[in-house]
């Protein structure tokens, strides 16, 4: 069974819960397990799709990485023109 089914069958049986002919303690209980889950599997869903965007085809991490290309010495700063310059 996938995630996105355990969250929709979740969903269907936190809908009904109130109306069931069970006691109040049990459907309390009910009702906070199943938000439990519910926020477990949204975390992992969520996630999966942050990580699914950094892989490549490949199945490779991909990162951005910058590199400073120009020295600067101690105490030396960038004016405004050399930032839009590099930009």
């Amino acid at each position: 069974m996938s995630k996105e089914t355990l969250v929709f069958i979740l969903g269907i049986v936190a809908f009904f819960t109130p109306f069931i002919g069970v006691p109040s303690e049990y459907k309390k209980w009910i009702l906070i397990v199943i938000g439990g889950l519910l926020m477990s599997i949204g975390y992992v869903l969520r996630r999966e799709a942050f990580l699914q965007s950094f892989t490549h085809e490949s199945g490779e991490r991909r990162a951005n990485v910058f590199v400073e290309s120009a020295q600067v010495q101690s105490g030396e700063r960038f004016h405004e023109q050399d930032i839009q310059k590099v930009i």
